[in-house]
């Protein structure tokens, strides 16, 4: 199953990085009406909560301190680029993540994956795993995907 769990996360990175591709770092923070996460804001969401997992699980985390407070729950995205790494420096964030992520799960063993979590909503470390990192990541791409048709461009993947 595990090899399921790491082909559907690496088919929707691979969405997430087309979505993208034709996009400027100003097309990648506009933010139309009806719609509260930029393309910007949803990469850099995808990777600390990512993150998140790792360090739930035990790892140390990787990315600057001062992405919680631009991409972790709660935080709210803003229109001046200035404010967030660029586009190149999150797909290579992205990619990285992926990678520590392949790893990290590619590694778990059947024990850790049982472990009880205190979150009552998540009760184990498999159950974080399959919610942030398929599920979590799966909505937010789908989002970038009805983004990119607010602010008039053209389906550039397709998520299957």
């Amino acid at each position: 199953m595990i090899s399921v769990l790491l082909s559907t996360l690496n088919n929707t990175i691979k969405f997430i990085n087309q979505s993208v591709a034709d996009l400027s770092d100003q097309e990648m923070v506009e933010q139309p009406t009806g719609i509260p996460n930029h393309a910007t804001w949803t990469l850099g969401h995808i990777i600390y909560c990512c993150q998140g997992v790792a360090v739930e699980i035990g790892f140390k985390g990787w990315l600057p301190d001062e992405w919680e407070s631009i991409f972790g729950y709660g935080s709210t995205p803003v229109s001046d680029v200035s404010r967030y790494p660029s586009k190149s420096e999150l797909l290579k964030t992205l990619k990285d993540t992926g990678v520590r992520i392949n790893h990290i799960i590619a590694n778990l063993s059947e024990t850790t994956m049982k472990q009880s979590l205190s979150n009552v909503d998540i009760p184990t470390i498999e159950h974080l795993v399959y919610q942030v990192v398929i599920s979590h990541t799966a909505f937010h791409a789908g989002q970038l995907a009805m983004w990119r048709r607010a602010v008039g461009k053209k389906s550039s993947a397709v998520f299957v």
